[in-house]
């Protein structure tokens, strides 16, 4: 398996981090394998990205046969759109490097928690904006062919978490509009797995509806699951990840084999975008 750190460097940014998880092809398995490639974006708020939400979903991930990696985006005092860009090169950088690490270049899933989700949503929203092309991305190389949201954040209406979009854009109402993303779903947007649970005190549910139905006015295949019961950041949901005994929600647990199972379609070729 190959295993690095590179930092991800943008036209307004020089310190973000992918690390990567790559299995190597094996003469007794299948030399010509070329495997989809997932990269997970941690939740925090936008003012850090959570150590829970980054190399235990990434082994997850190694286990179903892909190449897994983790982006360690800049957050504040770093404001939009640096992230993003931060993400966008990460896509590039893998695509770019598929044959090196024997990748699909057009199975490449991008994965989000919490305010992570809301990043991954960004590009898979936004990947066609003009943005992009401004600072020098090609949108073929930056598109995400598949989206893994885990309770995001999504909306910065009603059921908005505020912490999120202050670090991100500030007070600022025009870019807390532009970055309310269920507003931002067109048929460019890719085939979405959401999971979120019902009891979710810090980033309501609705967050996902909304995003369920933009998706769905637009006629994007999604899949979601809601679950009763289980706080905000539960990430396996496991022993593993907890931070304390109240993050070990057995049924949120499934949401992995979930997954697992939905990806099999995602990025069969007639699905992948």
């Amino acid at each position: 398996m190959k295993y690095f750190t590179k930092k991800m460097i943008t036209p307004l940014s020089t310190t973000a981090e992918l690390t990567g998880y790559v299995p190597d092809n094996s003469p007794e398995i299948d030399l010509k394998r070329k495997r989809p490639a997932v990269i997970i974006c941690p939740g925090g708020a936008y003012r850090m990205t959570s150590d829970r939400e980054a190399e235990a979903v990434a082994f997850k991930f190694l286990g179903m046969d892909l190449a897994a990696f983790v982006l360690r985006y800049s957050c504040a005092p770093a404001r939009y759109p640096v992230a993003l860009l931060e993400l966008a090169e990460s896509v590039r950088y893998v695509r770019a490097h598929a044959k090196e690490f024997a990748l699909d270049p057009d199975k490449i899933i991008i994965l989000g928690m919490s305010a992570g989700g809301h990043l991954a949503a960004s590009l898979g929203t936004l990947w066609t904006d003009e943005l992009f092309n401004d600072h020098g991305y090609a949108k073929e190389m930056i598109k995400p062919n598949g989206m893994i949201l885990c309770y995001p954040v999504i909306t910065a209406g009603e059921f908005s978490h505020s912490g999120s979009f202050d670090n991100l854009v500030g007070k600022d109402p025009k870019l807390r509009e532009f970055l309310s993303l269920e507003k931002r779903v067109t048929a460019a947007t890719p085939p979405t797995f959401i999971w979120h649970t019902v009891a979710d005190q810090s980033v309501p549910v609705e967050n996902s509806l909304l995003f369920a139905q933009a998706l769905r006015k637009h006629g994007i295949d999604f899949e979601m699951h809601l679950y009763p019961y289980g706080r905000h950041g539960l990430s396996l949901g496991t022993k593993q990840t907890a931070k304390k005994a109240n993050y070990i929600e057995p049924a949120v647990q499934s949401w992995i084999s979930l997954v697992e199972t939905w990806l099999v379609g995602a990025t069969s070729s007639q699905n992948s975008r």
